[in-house]
């Protein structure tokens, strides 16, 4: 899975995740000073900050797109010369390309938050009559918005369209080796299915997994100082009181809470998708037989075997009941529970209605991202049962012992650990 579309897969991601701490820790403690040598200077400190569009091309920005780029490249010509892999280019230059424009998209929602402070504090001014303005005026607010909208919008698009080419291309790879490999592969039961089926689910999953894992850790990342600086504005929890850094303590154990109970409630989830698979695959293998042999497929045997697969499914839809009440329960509590934690500072008018809309905003944002393991549960649990068919699949080539779970597997499908 890994090893046909990156080079050396351990050492590859151990080496990104070093040179990518390095990168962060040199930007934090000196690279980002290091941009007024080419002209290009951090912001000042207590300068307003810029509304709008502007801000993506202030200097701060242009310097961190170099800086990135530099980074990229440097990489990139470290694994060109010491490991050489076909697909280098689809593995490491484009996938920087698309943490690239993730990263840029988060930096839109970011400076949208900004726009709201000052734009909803002027809409309550004009609604309490305090406030004088002109419709160009409204109108300029607004279209700073739109300019935001409009340009987060085009390069979602683009990275949505360049996300789907690269997993397709990592389909393609997988594919590949395989194929090379499909003298030594035959013999697996269901081999024909895993080169096809599976690895077209486990690209088309990781797809969607793999980007919102990504945009949720950045995101996280790009909100937590926002709402570390907005929290001035609230002074206590209600119940708890005043506490230090209450907006992030409120956020990180309101996501732990529901993470913990979706996790728990969710615990044999996996293996029973993985038993569905298991028996799914002995039903379709068997049809597959009838339609070369007379004597295969006949009612009785397919009776039993569809029967099977009716008991799996029926009792994984009853776990998914209790799975489902606490999944839901907790999203719509998460509903109110920002105004929940506001609500004292509200009742003593100590924020405004751009205030408000900020920390709602950036509240939503941080909680949003750690609840990535709550949203996304049922489609970890089938990438877990894909992984775990792959997994027994390319271990013949690769020779490694399985875990009991996958020995156990191979050893009913008839095939022998090669380890």
């Amino acid at each position: 899975m890994f090893v046909s579309f990156f080079p050396q897969p351990k050492l590859f991601f151990s080496s990104a995740a070093v040179w990518s701490l390095a990168a962060i820790l040199f930007w934090f403690f000196g690279g980002e000073q290091l941009g007024a040598v080419f002209g290009l200077p951090p912001a000042m400190a207590g300068a307003p900050p810029i509304i709008g569009i502007a801000i993506l091309m202030s200097p701060p920005f242009l310097w961190f797109y170099l800086y990135f780029a530099f980074c990229v490249a440097v990489f990139y010509a470290f694994w060109s010369w010491y490991s050489p892999h076909p697909w280098q280019r689809w593995s490491i230059l484009m996938t920087s390309v698309i943490l690239f424009f993730i990263y840029f998209n988060v930096q839109v929602s970011v400076a949208v938050n900004a726009w709201y402070g000052p734009f909803f504090d002027y809409v309550q001014g004009l609604m309490s009559g305090t406030g004088k303005s002109t419709n160009a005026e409204f109108y300029i607010g607004l279209a700073d918005f739109s300019w935001l909208a409009l340009i987060g919008m085009n390069v979602q698009v683009v990275n949505a369209f360049i996300v789907s080419h690269w997993i397709f291309r990592w389909r393609t790879a997988m594919n590949n080796y395989f194929v090379e490999n499909w003298s030594r592969l035959r013999h697996i039961e269901g081999a024909s299915q895993r080169i096809q089926e599976d690895t077209m689910r486990f690209s088309q999953i990781m797809e969607d997994l793999g980007s919102s894992f990504v945009q949720s850790i950045m995101t996280l990342i790009a909100f937590l100082p926002v709402m570390i600086q907005l929290q001035a504005h609230i002074t206590e929890l209600p119940i708890i009181g005043a506490i230090p850094q209450p907006l992030v303590v409120a956020a990180l154990a309101w996501c732990l809470f529901g993470t913990i109970s979706v996790m728990i409630a969710g615990l044999k989830l996996p293996g029973l998708q993985f038993r569905n698979q298991r028996v799914e695959a002995a039903y379709r293998k068997e049809l597959v037989y009838g339609e070369d042999h007379a004597d295969r497929a006949q009612p009785a045997t397919t009776a039993e075997l569809f029967a099977n697969v009716r008991h799996n499914y029926f009792r994984l839809y009853f776990h998914y009941i209790y799975f489902n009440v606490v999944r839901y329960t907790y999203l719509q509590a998460d509903n109110i529970f920002s105004l929940l934690i506001l609500g004292p500072s509200l009742v003593a008018h100590k924020i405004t209605f751009g205030a408000l809309n900020q920390i709602s905003n950036a509240f939503g944002k941080v909680t949003g991202s750690l609840q990535f393991l709550l949203t996304s549960w049922s489609t970890i649990v089938e990438l877990q049962s894909v992984h775990k068919r792959l997994r027994a699949f390319e271990a013949t080539l690769l020779g490694e012992p399985l875990p009991d779970i996958d020995q156990r597997y191979l050893a009913k499908q008839g095939v022998e650990d090669p380890a």
